[in-house]
């Protein structure tokens, strides 16, 4: 299976670095590369990638927007969202997940890594550096937390919720199996029944709503 992606960096040397990764690795073609978000929106439209890496802080429009923009777009090929900067501890990282983007890499990360995450996130994954950890997430999510965010899990099963509770802890479909003891496949469709129910379009926006609802309690801060 080969992975299109769509490179959106307003640096060009970066942009041209991440090219030319994709371009020497098996399996990863590139689809297109666009200067700013807006570019990067009507490009993802007209070229249908598998993924998008997308810079957040450009002209024109910001990588936020530009998530939005993109996952928004009702065709059915919709494209992964990896966020790709410089930047780590702000809230750049709650914002972008609850936007809908499926993983969030430092552009310092090795190049070896930034293509295993290309094939973490095409296989259905979420992906976020380790130095950015799901207690950041939960900082933010604490902030944005209504009174009433336990209600929106209303209508999930026990199952369900059981599973989601789970993806926001950042297993992965084989080890939730391992732990409820079912098939892989019974896994990927109580997340996609759950996600369909909550109105998500992807895997972090599930492990945001977790921790908003109060699903998912976040640990001791890291010392």
């Amino acid at each position: 299976m080969t992975i299109r992606v769509l490179v959106a960096d307003d640096q060009p040397l970066i942009r041209a670095g991440l090219v030319a990764l994709g371009q020497a690795a098996p399996g990863i073609e590139i689809a297109g590369e666009a200067g700013d978000g807006a570019e990067a929106v009507a490009l993802t439209a007209r070229t249908r990638p598998d993924i998008v890496l997308m810079d957040i802080r450009m002209p024109v429009l910001d990588g936020i927007a530009a998530t939005r923009r993109i996952l928004a777009d009702g065709a059915e090929h919709r494209p992964h969202v990896v966020v790709l900067t410089t930047f780590d501890l702000d809230e750049y990282v709650y914002t972008a997940l609850a936007a809908g983007a499926s993983g969030f890499l430092l552009k310092d990360t090795p190049p070896q890594r930034i293509i295993a995450a290309l094939h973490t996130i095409a296989a259905g994954d979420i992906l976020i550096a380790p130095r950015i950890t799901h207690r950041l997430i939960a900082a933010y999510a604490d902030k944005h937390r209504a009174a009433a965010g336990g209600a929106r899990l209303n209508d999930l099963t026990g199952r369900e919720t059981e599973v989601l509770r789970l993806v926001g802890t950042g297993l992965t479909n084989t080890e939730i199996a391992g732990r409820l003891v079912l098939s892989e496949a019974t896994v990927k469709t109580h997340v996609k029944r759950l996600m369909g129910k909550l109105g998500l379009s992807s895997r972090a926006q599930a492990v945001v709503v977790a921790y908003e609802s109060g699903l998912v309690v976040p640990s001791a801060p890291d010392r």
